[in-house]
């Protein structure tokens, strides 16, 4: 297995990939994305996310995507992975692990401060794995969203005041 920067012919399979993510969490309606899309935001001058794969023998198994994010409290940049996701198939052979120590030593290589995620709270595969590497909850803080009517309706709050 070999680990590597996604290309653009990967979108595909990248696109395919997040729909078995969103299957895996119960979400199979919630994706919008399409391969357009992803790829004007992997290879632009300025991508505003990044996607390792994981290459078994010219077949993408694996990927994690990410981003980077800012903590003011540090004062640096961390990296924010938004999906890590093994084809079945492959799950249980370090494929995973391998991904998400990629994204740990890109954070160290560059000084980042840290990797943050966040998992479904039912995902007792997910949560083993995550401690068993070190990683902890984040006990005292609750995830929010602004989306859909809300974002569109709080966007608009004043601006006809």
């Amino acid at each position: 297995m070999n680990l590597r920067a996604a290309a653009s012919a990967d979108v595909p399979v990248l696109v395919d990939l997040i729909r078995e993510l969103a299957a895996y969490e119960r979400e199979p309606d919630a994706v919008e994305v399409d391969g357009a899309m992803l790829a004007d935001a992997l290879f632009t001058a300025a991508p505003v996310v990044f996607a390792t794969v994981a290459d078994d023998g010219g077949a993408v198994v694996g990927m994690a995507i990410h981003f980077r994010n800012f903590s003011t409290w540090t004062g640096r940049v961390g990296i924010y992975l938004e999906d890590l996701y093994v084809r079945p198939d492959h799950r249980g052979r370090g494929v995973g692990r391998a991904l998400l120590a990629h994204l740990a030593r890109t954070a160290h290589e560059l000084g980042y401060a840290r990797v943050d995620w966040s998992v479904l709270d039912w995902n007792e595969p997910a949560l083993a794995f995550y401690r068993s590497i070190g990683a902890r909850p984040m006990t005292g803080w609750t995830g929010y969203r602004l989306e859909g009517d809300a974002l569109t309706g709080f966007a608009r709050e004043g601006v006809d005041g």
